[in-house]
């Protein structure tokens, strides 16, 4: 397939394009879609071809012998990650914040804190309060134009009512791919401060060449009583729609708790999301993401130079996800003025740096897994929308 090609989304009920003008007020008739994490690109073949022999069947019944879907599960990780899963661990739930939302659920209380390292996608607090939990915001420090971690601040923040830390890797919307040292620094925090860790690595395979992810499983073997690691197909191959995410835990206690809340809510997983993961996971889906994230990269390069170019603008410097994370400090300008800029006079639809916590007042996330004329596009008119600068 050729990730240039322009697929038209709008009229098709995407969130991404159907709801920009009434959200945002992007029109759209001319607008460009540059906020929710979902790609302008078809999935795989292998997909497309498993959802094609699904509907020629023509009967759409309840999942059973989840084995060959739980084996691909255990493939990919093991030749992707070096990850070595027990089928035993996986639980299946509706994309992974309905899996954020049941590891709140299952492993704190209400009125329990929930620590996250801000800024951080902003579903994790979303679900976090609705639940009636506390989000306790442990700000990341920028050094040398990118996030850090800060344990010895935080560690003076706890208070002893922290329950769980959900942590982000790679990290959005900072893009960065943690080290081990730094994913060792986490397991630490975590046990000093006696949390569960939940691990959210829905970005995991999207990685720009040079970098490589760590799974946490990996990296501190006795975590493993704390640890929930939780990833999916669906942001790998853009199959969100099929909401379907995998919560992977290997603590039998742990496990048992979980289970017991997917039981009392009577989750069971949707089969067109199983059938497609199963497809994707496989040689031939890992070829495509080797193309996609060489496509991804070359868009990363193209709109890193061109906000860089910019007066007041800069982009953090991306590792992995496609989201590019943009400080608009240095216009002087207020939320408000630069938003506007954004989105009235270059028509682009954006999510808000405020929404994903502290330390996200001067930027906005854009999303550039789009092909690639849509994304010169783009920064041609923030070019324009801030010429008064150069």
């Amino acid at each position: 397939m050729s990730f240039d090609e322009i697929i038209d989304r709008r009229g098709t009920h995407s969130t991404k394009w159907d709801m920009m003008e009434q959200l945002y007020g992007v029109p759209a008739d001319d607008g460009i879609a540059m906020w929710v994490a979902d790609m302008d690109f078809r999935p795989p073949q292998v997909v497309l071809d498993a959802l094609r022999d699904l509907n020629d069947h023509g009967i759409f019944g309840y999942f059973g012998d989840d084995r060959a879907y739980k084996d691909a599960i255990g493939w990919w990780m093991n030749t992707r990650h070096n990850w070595n899963i027990d089928p035993s661990w996986v639980f299946t739930t509706h994309g992974l914040v309905n899996g954020t939302a049941m590891c709140v659920d299952a492993f704190t209380q209400p009125g329990d804190g929930v620590v996250l390292f801000t800024p951080v996608y902003h579903a994790f607090a979303k679900v976090i309060r609705a639940a009636e939990r506390e989000v306790v915001e442990c700000q990341m420090p920028i050094v040398d134009g990118k996030y850090t971690m800060d344990f010895d601040a935080w560690d003076a923040q706890m208070t002893g009512g922290e329950r769980m830390l959900i942590l982000c890797s790679p990290h959005n919307p900072g893009g960065r791919v943690w080290t081990r040292e730094e994913l060792q620094g986490v397991a630490d925090f975590a046990k000093r401060h006696d949390l569960i860790l939940v691990s959210d690595e829905i970005h995991h395979d999207l990685v720009m060449p040079g970098h490589t992810h760590i799974p946490m499983a990996v990296v501190d073997e006795t975590i493993a009583d704390r640890l929930v690691m939780m990833t999916a197909t669906t942001k790998t191959f853009n199959i969100a729609g099929s909401h379907s995410g995998n919560v992977i835990i290997p603590d039998p206690e742990l496990r048992t708790r979980f289970e017991a809340r997917m039981s009392a809510l009577g989750l069971s997983p949707n089969s067109f999301g199983l059938f497609m993961a199963t497809a994707a996971y496989s040689p031939e889906g890992a070829a495509w993401v080797d193309d996609l994230c060489e496509y991804l990269d070359g868009n990363r390069k193209y709109f890193d130079a061109a906000i860089q170019a910019i007066p007041g603008l800069s982009s953090m410097p991306m590792e992995a996800t496609y989201l590019g994370w943009v400080d608009f400090s240095g216009t002087g300008m207020e939320l408000q003025e630069f938003t506007d800029r954004v989105q009235k006079t270059a028509r682009i639809a954006v999510n808000h740096g405020p929404t994903f916590g502290k330390g996200g007042e001067q930027f906005l996330r854009f999303n550039f897994a789009t092909p690639r004329a849509r994304v010169e596009e783009a920064c041609a008119r923030l070019a324009d929308a801030f010429s008064d600068l150069q």
